[in-house]
């Protein structure tokens, strides 16, 4: 339930960061654990800077958290990020034949500019 207070731009927000292509590939690595910046970026195909930039995102945005070791600093998923993952995973595999069939031009547009982004691996928002 959508707690009634909370703005809608806020949400909107949220969502987006989690549609990124680019950042749900970090975040889906960062739930098998602890790393760092260049890890995430060789893991997810990214450029070192374009890694950086989205974790630094995802910091600000609080779904991920990260601590400093010297010179070294290392990402983690904040509370409850992993298990939000898992559910919207479950989700998404229950509603695949539905997604994977929807027609709707807005939604087949945004597919179309993610799939660009991804394949760039750039970010579209």
């Amino acid at each position: 339930m959508i707690t009634p207070a909370l703005d809608p731009g806020v949400l909107t927000k949220f969502y987006r960061g989690l549609g990124d292509p680019s950042r749900l590939a970090i975040l889906t690595r960062l739930q098998q654990g602890e790393q760092t910046s260049g890890e995430v970026a060789t893991c997810t195909g990214l450029s070192p800077s374009n890694a950086s930039r989205h974790l630094a995102c995802l910091r600000e945005c609080g779904l991920i958290e990260s601590r400093q070791e010297w010179r070294t600093v290392y990402y983690r998923l904040a509370g409850g990020v992993s298990s939000l993952l898992e559910r919207n995973a479950a989700l998404a595999g229950e509603l695949a034949e539905r997604i994977g069939a929807c027609a709707n031009p807005a939604m087949n547009s945004l597919m179309e500019d993610d799939d660009a982004a991804w394949s760039a691996g750039k970010s579209l928002r």
